[in-house]
């Protein structure tokens, strides 16, 4: 008897193992379901497509508040020099790591200058009127780098970008003059053309005034009423 219920024990097993290994199987229907909803790509601008960096460097930047008279950290990413392919301006960009918030965004000009902060070889520090909140705002920023090397490759490329910087504004500032004097000499012609011809039109009716008052045409004039 025990050997009968031993079987029907293993036989109801089997079953049991056979049900349960084809519900586990998967069966592939070849059905494809379609999504919901259709999502169409965007092309996503970062506003530096026009621009080709310089330099990209890991750091830490810091902005001084002057309220609170500290330092406070305005966050952790990368640091780059971003020249414009026609313009060549070079503006100085950062971004947070994760979040890509920008924390630090101006352009770079002859008049800027950067110099190592109190003593400490892997920081530095420089002005800037800067543009990150959306509004220009004069800020004194600190920058700390991992390594010595990476700090005083950033000091020695920021300098010679505000240098490069220098000529341009020359240019610019000697184009803005030469047009300003191309500008006064076209007014100019235009006045002294209009001065002719004023000249030339008083010519014309003084002429005509003088022809009208010779002695014939008075005299002339004179007989007419005299008939």
């Amino acid at each position: 008897m025990s050997s009968s219920t031993a079987e029907a024990a293993e036989h109801r097993g089997v079953e049991e193992e056979e049900t349960t290994g084809g519900a586990v199987e998967d069966e592939d229907t070849g059905a494809q379901i379609a999504p919901i909803v259709k999502l169409e790509e965007v092309a996503v601008t970062t506003g530096e497509e026009d621009e080709d960096a310089i330099l990209d460097l890991k750091a830490k930047l810091y902005r001084f508040d002057k309220e609170g008279n500290q330092w406070k950290e305005r966050g952790a990413g990368s640091v780059r020099f971003l020249k414009h392919k026609k313009t060549e301006k070079v503006r100085l960009v950062m971004r947070q790591s994760k979040t890509l918030k920008i924390c630090a965004n101006h352009l770079v000009i002859p008049t800027m200058s950067v110099q190592e902060h109190a003593g400490n070889e892997k920081s530095c520090v420089w002005h800037a009127s800067d543009f990150s909140d959306g509004e220009l705002k004069d800020e004194l920023f600190c920058i700390r780098f991992a390594s010595i090397e990476n700090c005083k490759k950033f000091m020695e490329t920021f300098t010679e970008v505000a240098e490069s910087q220098q000529g341009k504004e020359e240019n610019k500032d000697a184009s803005n003059a030469a047009g300003l004097l191309e500008k006064l000499t076209v007014e100019d012609k235009k006045e002294e053309e209009k001065t002719n011809g004023s000249s030339e039109e008083v010519k014309e009716e003084t002429e005509k005034v003088v022809e009208k008052a010779t002695p014939e045409k008075a005299e002339a004039d004179s007989e007419k009423k005299e008939e």
